[in-house]
C-alpha cells in the first residue's frame, strides 16, 4: 500500500497496477504505494531525518492540515475534499473495496487484471488514445489493486482539470476490457512472474506467504499465479467490474488546486450518475500455519535470503500503536534499530534486516527480512531469534522508548508533504475508520505508549518459538542441505 501504516514493504506485497504517465512538467508525484527498497539506503535516509528532526523540529511538531470535507453523497459514495493550492494541480484517488481476496478460487489474481483492464480502453478510446490524452496534458492516470482494495489515480493540472475528469470518470465508468489487451496483460503478467523467479527476495516472500497463509484470502499473490491466470476470462473480468465497481463501494478523495464550488459543478454531476448495486458480503475466513515450519530453497547465489515470521495483526488492533513503536525498536528503524545494531554494525553478518508487521483489513504476518553470505545463515538466522526473544523478556530502555516517540512523532510530517502522500494517507484514513482528526490524535497514541506496553505487545504477539522460516540460498555453503 503500499502504504502509510508500514515501515517497510517487500515488492510482492506492494499494489500491483498499471500507470500512463504523461510528459507533467513539474515531474511525476510519487505514487502513494512506494516505498523504501534498498534498506541501506532507508537506514541512510532515517539517521538524516533523525538528526533534522532532533534540531529542527518541535516534539510532535506538525504542519496545519489543509481543511478536511467529508461527505457522503445520495448514492453512498464517500466524498473526501482537501483544499490545498501549493501548486497548480489536482490529484484524484478512488478506492474501490474490491482487492484480491475477493478473488474467486481458481481465478486468482482477477481483481489484479479488472483494475488494470479499466486503462486498456473505454468506450470512447483505445488504449493508444488514453496514452496520447494524457501525454498532451502532461497526465498521470493508473490503476492498481492490492489484497484489500483497488485504486484508480489520477494527477492533472488544474488548467487541464475538465479534461482530465471526464477520463478519470470514463475509465472508471466506460471500460470495455478489449479481448486482445486483456490477452497481451496476462501475457506481461506471466512473463513478470517469471521474470520474480529469478529474484531470490521475491521467491522468499512468495513461499512465505503461501506458508502462512495458507488457504486464506491473503495467501495468493495480487497477481495471481502462473496456473489461475491463464484461465481467467474476459467475461469473468466483467462480472467482477460489475460486481464490486459501484458507488456505495468506494471512497474518492481530492486533493489540490480545486474548491468546494467546483468540486459541486464539476465533479458532482458525473458522480451523482454512477450507480450503486448490492454489494456481496464475503466472510474473512482468517488461517494461519499453527506449528513451526521451515522450507529451504536452493539457488546458486552468493548470499542468502532469509524471512522469519509468523501471524500479524490487522489495522483495527488495538495494540497498534504500541506494536509500532515496539517494532520501530526491534528492527523497524534503521541503523537505530537492535536488530541492525546487533547483525550488521556490531558482526558484519547482514547485508539488509529490518523487521515489520504488515496489517490489513484482516491479520496480516509480522517478518524480520534479513540477507547475508550463505556462510553466515545459520547464525544471523540464530540472532535475529534471540533478538526477539530479548525483547519479550526484558523492558527496552528509556532511551530507546523515546527516540523511537521522536522519530515517529517527529516523522509523520513527511507522510503529508506531497499531493500524493496527502490524497493516500487520506483515503487510507477513512478506509480503516481513523477519523479526520487522525493527524492530530497520532502524536497522542504514540507519546502515550510506555515500556511496560511494550513488553506486554511484545510477550503477546511475538512467537519466536512458532515461525515460518524461509531460506534462499545456496543450501550447500550455508551447510543446510540436510
Amino acid at each position: 500500500m503500499h502504504l502509510i501504516f508500514r515501515f517497510f514493504i517487500p515488492q510482492s506485497l506492494r499494489a500491483r497496477g498499471l500507470s500512463l504517465r504523461g510528459r507533467s512538467p513539474y515531474g511525476a508525484e510519487p505514487e502513494p504505494e512506494a516505498t523504501i527498497r534498498n534498506l541501506k539506503l532507508k537506514g541512510l535516509l532515517i539517521v538524516l531525518v533523525f538528526l533534522i528532526l532532533c534540531v529542527g523540529l518541535p516534539d510532535g511538531g506538525l504542519r496545519a492540515m489543509p481543511p478536511v470535507q467529508r461527505t457522503v453523497l445520495p448514492n453512498r459514495l464517500i466524498l473526501i475534499v482537501c483544499e490545498e493550492r501549493s501548486l497548480p494541480f489536482v490529484t484524484f484517488q478512488l478506492l474501490i473495496d474490491s482487492g484480491s481476496r475477493k478473488d474467486p478460487s481458481g481465478e486468482e489474481g482477477l481483481s489484479y487484471l479488472t483494475a488494470r483492464g479499466l486503462l486498456l480502453g473505454t468506450s470512447m478510446r483505445t488504449v493508444t488514445a488514453i496514452h496520447e490524452e494524457l501525454d498532451f496534458m502532461g497526465a498521470s492516470l493508473s490503476s492498481s489493486s492490492g489484497r484489500d482494495s483497488a485504486t484508480l489515480s489520477l494527477q492533472v493540472l488544474k488548467k487541464d482539470l475538465d479534461k482530465g475528469w471526464d477520463l478519470f470518470m470514463e475509465a472508471l465508468t466506460q471500460p470495455t476490457f478489449p479481448e486482445e489487451e486483456i490477452k497481451r496483460e496476462v501475457e506481461k503478467t506471466l512473463a513478470a512472474i517469471q521474470s520474480a523467479e529469478d529474484q531470490p527476495d521475491e521467491v522468499a516472500e512468495k513461499e512465505f506467504q503461501r506458508a502462512l497463509f495458507l488457504n486464506s484470502p491473503y495467501g495468493h499473490p495480487v497477481e495471481g499465479t502462473k496456473e489461475s491466470l491463464p484461465r481467467i476470462t474476459r467475461e469473468a473480468i466483467v462480472r467482477f467490474y460489475r460486481t464490486y465497481y459501484h458507488s456505495n463501494n468506494a471512497i474518492l478523495t481530492v486533493v489540490g488546486d480545486i474548491s468546494a464550488e467546483e468540486v459541486k459543478t464539476k465533479l458532482l454531476p458525473s458522480l451523482a450518475k454512477w450507480p450503486m448495486a448490492e454489494i456481496p458480503k464475503i466472510p474473512f475466513k482468517p488461517s494461519f500455519a499453527r506449528e513451526p515450519k521451515t522450507v529451504k530453497i536452493d539457488r546458486g547465489i552468493t548470499q542468502a535470503n532469509i524471512i522469519i515470521g509468523h501471524a500479524g495483526v490487522s489495522r483495527d488492533n488495538p495494540d497498534y500503536y504500541a506494536l509500532t513503536v515496539m517494532n520501530y525498536i526491534l528492527g523497524g528503524g534503521g541503523f537505530s534499530s537492535r536488530l541492525v545494531e546487533e547483525i550488521r554494525n556490531k558482526r558484519g553478518l547482514a547485508y539488509s534486516v529490518a523487521s515489520f508487521f504488515d496489517p490489513g483489513k484482516y491479520p496480516g504476518s509480522f517478518q524480520i527480512v534479513l540477507q547475508t553470505k550463505n556462510t553466515s545463515a545459520r547464525e544471523a538466522i540464530a540472532l535475529s531469534l534471540q533478538g526477539v526473544e530479548r525483547i519479550r523478556k526484558e523492558l527496552v530502555s528509556e532511551k530507546e522508548l523515546e527516540g523511537a516517540k521522536k522519530y515517529l512523532i517527529g516523522s509523520f510530517p513527511m507522510r503529508l508533504n506531497t499531493q500524493g502522500k496527502l490524497t493516500g494517507f487520506l483515503t487510507q484514513v477513512e478506509y480503516y475508520g481513523l477519523g479526520l482528526d487522525y493527524p492530530e490524535k497520532y502524536s497522542f497514541l504514540i507519546r502515550s505508549i510506555t515500556r511496560e506496553e511494550i513488553f506486554r505487545v511484545a510477550k503477546k504477539y511475538l512467537h519466536p518459538k512458532n515461525t515460518i522460516l524461509i531460506v534462499v540460498a545456496n543450501l550447500k555453503e550455508a551447510g543446510m542441505e540436510e
